[in-house]
């Protein structure tokens, strides 16, 4: 197990993960259509996302926190 401090790079990790897999096949087929070599395609596509993903997702999680904040009322 991993120590509780490092939860929020391990839920970055794994939400730009799922995000990056489930995007990068949708537009590989909406770009490229069904074809092939389709999977390998899109696997290429997923890694160079997630490359990118995960850490965009670090640099916006605090402002999109932020937004969060002001756009919803306290209970």
């Amino acid at each position: 197990m991993l120590p509780a401090k490092l939860q929020p790079l391990v839920f970055a990790f794994i939400m730009s993960g799922f995000m990056a897999f489930l995007m990068s096949g949708i537009l590989t087929l909406l770009n490229l259509g069904w074809f092939s070599g389709f999977v390998l395609s899109w696997l290429k596509a997923y890694l160079v996302a997630h490359a990118c993903a995960f850490p965009l997702v670090l640099i916006f999680a605090p402002l999109s926190r932020r937004l969060t904040a002001l756009l919803i009322r306290p209970s």
